[in-house]
């Protein structure tokens, strides 16, 4: 139940870059069916104990990004908004194990439960498959996952939403992160000076978080934008 075969997926772009493909974990279904039952139960643990930060719209169930509304309701308090949509280069695959399992002890997954956890995270074997233009399969040598949890399985987005659970109280007073695997955090502020001012400090914690947790932010794909209404036109202009 630990070796799962790769597919990469081409997401963008050229396809001669490595980092435009996402790869895709082919799993047994034995072991699909026991992550569901693993997944409902610390699903409803986490909600239970409201857990999940309420900004985490990914992989949740009955969320979608569709209910982030908060650009709307800081233009309504005629406030400053502007948002900061980062890039977490190969999120789910540096995710680092015990890093992630002293979070769920923190949370009060412990004792058996972190075990099992445990013992789904490590000793997972992967082989990469690709298929050419002609059909041709071709199938990499069976390699050892250090870190990571797998791409296409039950349980990893479940995991991953634990593992950057921290972000948002990090930055709660300054933003409102909105992310799954690719964060968005929307600030807003009353006055421009201050406006410029909460943007620095969510850039620096940001960076300075993914760092502590072994993430790395793709700063050359991280974008900026500023949203305005017509009276924020004129108070710009000044």
């Amino acid at each position: 139940m630990k070796f799962s075969i790769i597919k990469p997926l081409h997401k963008k772009w050229t396809t001669k870059e490595f980092e435009n493909y996402r790869p895709i974990s082919l799993l047994t279904v034995f072991s699909k069916i026991l992550e569901k039952i693993i997944y409902k139960r610390l699903y409803s643990y986490l909600e239970n104990y409201n857990i999940l930060s309420d900004e985490q719209l990914g992989y949740k169930e009955k969320l979608s990004t569709c209910s982030a509304n908060s650009i709307l309701i800081s233009f309504d308090k005629n406030k400053f908004v502007g948002g900061l949509f980062c890039d977490l280069h190969k999120a789910f695959d540096c995710v680092n194990h015990e890093i992630l399992l002293v979070k769920l002890e923190f949370y009060g997954i412990s004792g058996i439960s972190n075990k099992l956890i445990r013992s789904y995270l490590n000793d997972r074997y992967q082989s990469v498959e690709i298929t050419n233009s002609m059909h041709i399969k071709s199938t990499s040598s069976w390699e050892l996952m250090k870190h990571g949890v797998p791409q296409g399985s039950v349980l990893g987005p479940l995991l991953f939403l634990i593992y950057i659970n921290g972000l948002a109280d990090t930055l709660r007073k300054h933003a409102t992160p909105l992310f799954a695997d690719d964060t968005s955090i929307i600030i807003s502020s009353t006055t421009k000076n201050e406006f410029k001012n909460d943007l620095n400090f969510v850039i620096n914690v940001t960076v300075s978080w993914c760092k502590n947790n072994l993430l790395t932010l793709n700063l050359k794909k991280t974008q900026f934008m500023q949203f305005l209404t017509n009276h924020h036109k004129k108070q710009t202009r000044k």
